[in-house]
This record gives structure tokens, sequence and C-alpha cells, in this order.
């Protein structure tokens, strides 16, 4: 049998890329997304395959539906139709809601949740047609909780949540399931470059005691993927050391 095909969006930073090893880990032609003239990607791929892994890249603008179309049809047929879709790109743009201007709100809208729609989109049908599918859709605990400064990225990674409920209501009877996973803090490369005592300040008001990696988002993703989790849809998984609980 062939392997299946996962594409994961925003492929290329620290949470994406732990996605996409363990996702290829575990048996998958990994495809990470990334923007169009990505100037680090060669640098990527060359990293990546040192470490004996041979992804394969997709460039498109998530937040922009045409480019979602186009980078799907070349996936089709490159290499063959998305079996798993991670929906992981993310930006922030953080401020207090009184100074936050409308550009603050709307790049990260459109970044964050109109592109879990614009790439959804391409693949969804495909997947109810062949019987088989999965999304993930990476959302925040701040979407649960809320965040002080983060108006716009709590609103959008909520909306994440919604929508993974109603898509997988659709879609429950076609074998293909739809969940979200909502990541506490954890120690990207972007995170560990916060001085030390910020991070010991979040650190201490995590109960685990530590912050979470980049590679147990990616396990939690390769379970998603899996046939043994074809039971579970619908669902929002908290993995955030215990940050949050409800």
């Amino acid at each position: 049998m062939s392997k299946k095909v996962a594409l994961v969006t925003g492929g290329m930073g620290g949470l994406g890329t732990a996605i996409c090893k363990a996702l290829a880990q575990s048996g998958h032609t990994v495809v990470a997304n990334c923007l169009p003239g990505f100037p680090p990607k060669d640098e990527w791929l060359a990293r990546t395959k040192a470490e004996g892994f041979d992804f394969r890249v997709a460039e498109g603008d998530v937040s922009d539906f045409d480019s979602c179309a186009s980078m799907v049809k070349r996936i089709e047929s490159e290499i063959g139709p998305v079996d798993v879709l991670v929906n992981n790109a993310g930006i922030t743009r953080d401020g207090m809601f009184r100074k936050m201007d409308k550009s603050q709100w709307d790049a990260v809208l459109t970044i964050n949740l109109d592109s879990v729609f614009n790439v959804t989109r391409q693949v969804l049908e495909g997947m109810a047609e062949r019987g088989w599918g999965r999304v993930i859709n990476i959302s925040s605990v701040n979407g649960i909780k809320g965040q002080f400064g983060q108006a716009n990225y709590s609103a959008a990674k909520a909306g994440i949540l919604g929508f993974s409920k109603a898509i997988a209501q659709e879609v429950a009877k076609k074998g293909v399931t739809v969940n979200a996973i909502a990541p506490g803090y954890i120690a990207t490369d972007m995170v560990m470059a916060i001085k030390q005592e910020v991070r010991d300040s979040i650190t201490a008001t995590i109960p685990a005691g530590r912050m979470g990696t980049p590679e147990e988002i990616g396990g939690l993703c390769a379970y998603l993927a899996s046939d043994i989790a074809g039971y579970m849809t619908g669902a929002t998984l908290n993995i955030n050391g215990g940050l949050h609980m409800y």
C-alpha cells in the first residue's frame, strides 16, 4: 500500500517541524507548507534531510483561498491526494484591545482562522469520497480560557474549536475525523529565546513545572492521524501541563 499523504501548514516552524517529523516517523509521506519564496526553505530541507527525513514542500499562502486551491492541486498531481491535514499555521500580533488596530485584528484572524477554512475546503470533500481522512487543527489554551492582550489570537483559536466540532459532524459517517489540539506553553526555539526570568515566571504558573515540548504535540498529531484514533472526532485535546483544567 502507498503511504498516506499528510499536509502540514506552517510546516517549517518549530512546532510544524516536530509535527512533520512525528508524522513521517509513523509512516506518512509528509508535505510541509510554506509561503511562496520562503527564504529558509532550502536550509530547512537540507537540515531535515541530514536528520534522515525526506520531506516534500508545498508553497502556498494559506491566507489566500485561490493560492490554497492551487497548492492542493499541485500536491494531488505530483504526490497524491491529501489524507491527513494539520492546520498549524499561525501568528501573533499582541496588544491590549483598546490599543489594537484593525490591521492587527485582521492579520491574526486571517492567518489563524481563515486559513483553516481555506485549506480544509480543498481536501475535505476528497477525504469523504475516499472514505478516510484526518483533519487536525492546532488551537491554543488561550482559545479556551482567553489571554490578556490577545483578543485577536484568543478569538481566532476559539473559532477553530467551533469549526472543528461543526465540520466533524458533517463527515463523521464518511470515515473522516476532525479534531483540535489546544497546546499550552511549548518550548519552541522562539519561546526559548525569551529571557530566562520571563520563562521562569511562566513555568511557575504550570502545575507540571515545565513547558511542553514540540515533540509531545507532534506525538499527539501522529496519534490523531492514525487508524486507531478513528472513533475520536469533534474533540478538543488539551495538552498544557495542567495550566488550565475544566
